[in-house]
């Protein structure tokens, strides 16, 4: 296992070699690491890296790589420009996510590395308990923090290279550079449960003598009933049942019995049953000579603060347990709770777990060092109490009445230390017996890539059990960040602001054409229930980033098979600056999808005859167009599984092939109505995205994915237009043996749909995708546009177009987006607003090739034909040209400059460090009369320092000095409604 685990470790710079002969070995607790995880010896020591030079505009020269630290207890990811650390023992957690760029820590608390919900079982995977205070965390707490001994412990890891998410078919140009898969370093971390008969925590009753035990089957004359008389129904024996309390929500009424001074642990059993107080909630309170401390259930609190409360002396803390939560996040009220407290010496272990699972496992509540002795025990009080676990009320006049009942209670005195070590041997007698595998392991994902700060999570539950699991739920990421502000109030109106440091998405991402819409699904920011110190009043901060799926999966799992979450992608900004920010953004989506670049010239064609397909196949080639789609509204019907049918359009695109031409099609999935069984029906209350919607799990949506892929499989066809993917919609139809209903049916059609895109992918076909299925393997989305305005007058569509552009290409880069040119009428608009006779209106067709060509964009020239006469032929051909000799930089980074308003120049400016023509400034001039004027131009992102050479139309070249702030001032002269382009080397 050593010698495959270092044969896939990425290779150690001679950097590190140094670094780990001079390395000293921590002690006892490297050694303990090293003996227990294979490989961890072997990792270099991290020592700190000078910091690299400004990643969007120079290479960093240094890789992503692991390392240990220098104690010998962390693992490392870290790539010069962010790191993120585990701490691996006692077990695996994520405990700093640091921005090296800024110096900032963005992580100051530690949460679970995942969960899971097994068959209606929810657990942790990894993590650390006992964090005293959720604001920040200290070394010597971390140290001081402890394994859930019911959570999955880490077990193994393995450090090697990204590989493909899928297979990337490069049948065309792409950005020059592109990688795939992405180069970095990754690492697998795989937990399991503990063995039958392991507890990494010893339990609280282990050795101990039960002092006495009440299970209420009536009221014993030792207890002493304390009830309020703000309403006369107030009891703690309701109607004969003894431990079910009748009283106000904010009343107290509660039991109380003397303790033996031996006591070290009490308990309790709830059922909250219809209670909804909070403070007032039902529990029990410890009497110490010197103290009071009360524990109890908050089942009042719908998911604001806590689901339970600890008062020392009056003193509150809250805590939540996301797998106790109901469906708004509060204490999940129909299960009765055991509550358990254990004094030991100074402290104070608070534990509480769900009474109604058959082997109920403890969580770890609250844990504190008590400043001063508490003094011996003296008496327990079980039931309603005020916070400070007294006799007094909060109760008003329109109170409602509830019920809870406490079932039973039981007290313990001190431990036997003998018989406790008995157990211990007993327990690692049991594990060294023990030698299987565990039923079910999961194995939590990362991807940290090179020169820049992104990297990507996702987990696997592998199934090795001989039965079908199911996986309910999953949280593929949580993290709880330092908060974006500190608003003090929550007003209505005022939504207060998330992080916004960390940019999140992932590839279960549909029903939108922005990233935030199309990963609303799984994306979510929340409040953090632990973080009681927050300066906000109400705790209502969004601080805490929750990456998992609004529905399910509810995905049954077969035995010696595993399910797969979708991908988190994770960015990390440097600066405010929105620009930078972007630059940032367009620079993760060419590394997690390089084919993104992709961006061939594509006519859409309205026709489906072969005679015509043929001549439009001939002037594509002829002006230097590289690919055809038989467009929405040609009548083409890919559907078609005729084999005459599907032979003859197998010629059709041989022809093309031999002209360099790509052949592609269309098709419509969601908003087409199909035969009523097959389609989605949404829950009460909802309504498909589209008006309707086909299920992708029905027998139709099955056989149209069958039939999309052999249609590109026999006919050679290398483009599809799926206008109209499926968006996301909830389906309660249950269709064996795919889909089970509502919980499982977002992520079943998910799957078949983005498995579709990444089989089309692979086969190198070319995608273009209304919706954000790019990092499934989609090509382009719609740069962003409304449909009818191309039914406006031709002026006002050169500039909607160059807008369009400009606000679409902060998120996405120019070969991201598709525009749109009306060659022929398209939503009405008539003669004003379309090019045909293209002749007749040559110039028009010109400037909207170059608002599209000059910003680096393709369109969907959809139409007959792309000319009508030589002259246009010799137009269009002229543009093709020029773009093509410009691609390389055109299709770059863009800078924003001057926003389209029909007023004044507007204007972009094209960058990219890494090529010989280092940037390139395109101005338009939207008004009637030519323009002169000084543009003032900041070079900083060409990667340009100290002068630089511009050209202007490609005649004049002037040498320019930039400023401090990289500024150069250029004279341009642009034509009336026309453009300008400066090459800047």
């Amino acid at each position: 296992m050593v010698e495959d685990k270092l044969r896939r470790t990425p290779p150690c710079p001679l950097r590190y070699v140094l670094a780990i002969m001079l390395c000293v070995l921590a002690g006892s607790a490297f050694e303990s690491v090293a003996e227990e995880f294979d490989g961890y010896a072997e990792l270099p020591v991290l020592v700190e890296r000078i910091l690299p030079d400004d990643y969007l505009v120079q290479t960093p020269s240094l890789k992503a790589s692991a390392f240990r630290s220098t104690d010998g207890r962390d693992l490392i990811l870290d790539n010069g420009l962010i790191r993120r650390v585990w701490r691996i023992e006692p077990n695996g957690a994520c405990v700093a996510f640091d921005n090296l760029m800024t110096g900032q820590s963005m992580l100051r608390s530690v949460r679970p590395e995942a969960r899971v919900t097994i068959d209606g079982v929810a657990y942790d995977v990894g993590g650390l308990v006992g964090q005293p205070n959720h604001a920040f965390l200290t070394p010597e707490w971390l140290d001081a923090m402890s394994t859930d001994p019911n959570a999955f412990q880490l077990i193994d890891f393995e450090i090697g290279l990204p590989e493909e998410r899928f297979a990337w078919g490069r049948g065309r140009r792409a950005a020059p550079g592109s990688v795939w898969p992405p180069q970095g370093v990754s690492l697998r971390m795989d937990y399991a449960l503990p063995k039958q008969g392991e507890d990494l925590v010893m339990g609280s009753e282990v050795g101990r003598d039960v002092l006495w035990e009440e299970d209420f089957a009536s009221l014993p004359a030792d207890w002493k009933v304390v009830s309020s008389k703000a309403h006369a129904r107030t009891s703690f024996e309701n109607e004969g049942k003894a431990g079910e309390i009748y009283g106000l929500q904010n009343g107290y009424c509660f039991a109380e019995r003397a303790l033996p001074e031996s006591t070290e642990v009490v308990g309790c059993l709830i059922d909250p049953g219809t209670d909804v107080g909070t403070s007032w909630g039902p529990g029990m309170a410890w009497v110490f000579e010197n103290s009071i401390v009360k524990l109890n259930l908050r089942p009042g609190d719908r998911g604001e603060h806590g689901q339970f409360e600890l008062r020392i002396d009056g003193r509150e803390r809250l805590a939540s347990v996301p797998s106790f939560a109901g469906k708004d996040g509060g204490l999940n009220t129909e299960h009765a709770y055991q509550l358990r407290m254990q004094i030991d010496g100074l402290k104070l272990i608070c534990e509480g777990a769900v009474a109604s699972e058959r082997a109920p496992k403890f969580v770890r509540l609250f844990e504190v060092e008590l400043e001063n002795s508490p003094g011996k025990p003296r008496a327990l009080r079980v039931g309603k109490m005020d916070r400070s676990g007294n006799a007094t009320d909060n109760s008003g006049d329109a109170e409602p009445l509830t019920r809870c009942r406490i079932q039973s209670v039981r007290v313990l005195g001190a431990a036997d230390q003998d018989e406790v070590a008995r157990w211990k041997i007993e327990r690692r007698g049991k594990l060294n017996d023990q030698q299987q595998e565990q039923p079910v392991r999961i194995s939590v994902h990362y991807e940290l890539y090179d020169g820049i700060p992104v990297m990507s999570k996702w987990l696997t539950v592998h199934n090795q059990s001989e039965k079908i699991l199911t996986v309910d739920r999953f949280t593929g990421e949580e993290l709880a960040l330092v908060e974006q502000s500190n608003w003090v109030e929550t007003r209505e109106g005022a939504a207060i602001p998330h992080p916004d440091y960390l940019h999140v998405e992932t590839d279960f991402a549909f029903g939108g054409f922005n990233h935030e819409n199309a990963n609303r699904h799984a994306v979510h920011w929340r409040t953090d229930p632990l973080y009681t110190t927050q300066v906000n009043y109400l705790r209502q901060t969004p601080c805490l980033l929750v990456c998992e799926p609004t529905y399910g999966p509810a995905q049954r799992v077969p035995a010696g098979k595993s399910f797969e979450g979708f991908r988190v992608f994770e960015l990390v900004y440097d600066d405010a600056n929105r620009e930078r920010r972007g630059l940032a953004l367009r620079r993760m989506y060419r590394t997690i999808a390089p084919w993104v670049t992709e961006n061939p010239l594509t006519h859409h064609l309205l026709a489906n005859d072969s005679a015509r397909v043929h001549a439009a196949i001939d002037q594509a080639a002829e002006v230097g167009f590289e690919g055809i789609i038989l467009s929405f509204g040609s009548g083409f019907n890919m559907e078609n599984r005729d084999p005459k049918f599907l032979a003859q359009w197998k010629a059709v695109a041989q022809y093309a092939a031999a002209k360099k031409i790509e052949l592609g099609c269309y098709s419509l999935f969601s908003s087409r109505g199909v035969a009523s069984p097959n389609m989605i029906v949404s829950p009460e209350g909802m309504r498909p995205t589209h008006g309707q919607c086909p299920a992708v799990t029905s027998p139709w949506g099955l056989e149209w994915i069958q039939t999309i892929q052999d249609f590109y499989a026999v006919t050679g066809f290398s483009q599809f237009e799926n206008d109209g993917s499926y968006p996301g919609d909830i389906d309660v139809t249950p269709r064996p043996p795919l889909q089970i209903g509502i919980q499982d049916s977002r992520w079943t059609q998910w799957r078949l749909m983005s498995g579709l895109y990444r089989n089309l992918r692979g086969e190198g076909v070319y995608m273009n995708v209304p919706d954000y299925y790019y990092l499934s393997g989609a090509n382009k989305c719609g740069m962003g546009y409304r449909e009818v305005n191309w039914s406006l007058p031709r002026a006002h569509q050169v500039i909607h177009s160059r807008q369009n552009i400009y606000d679409g290409t902060w998120t996405k880069t120019p070969s991201m987006g598709w525009m749109f040119v009306p060659l022929s009428q398209y939503h009405g608009g008539g003669a004003a607003a379309t090019i045909e006779p293209l002749h007749q209106h040559l110039d028009h067709y010109q400037r909207m090739m170059y608002s599209n060509f000059g910003m680096g964009v393709q369109a969907h020239y959809r139409g007959p034909r792309l000319y009508d006469t030589e002259a246009t032929r010799d137009m269009v051909k002229g543009a093709v040209e020029w773009f093509k000799r410009y691609r390389d930089i055109l299709e770059s980074d863009l800078i924003h400059g001057r926003r389209a308003d029909g007023r004044d120049l507007d204007w972009v400016l094209h960058v990219n460090p890494q090529l010989p023509q280092k940037g390139m400034l395109v101005v338009f001039n939207p008004l009637k009369k030519p323009v002169t004027k000084m543009l003032k131009v900041n070079l900083y992102y060409t990667g340009l320092t100290d002068t630089a050479m511009v050209t202007s139309n490609e005649e004049k070249t002037v040498e320019y000095n930039l400023n401090r702030n990289y500024m150069v001032e250029i004279p341009v002269n642009v034509p009336a409604e026309g453009m300008s382009w400066f090459v800047i080397e």
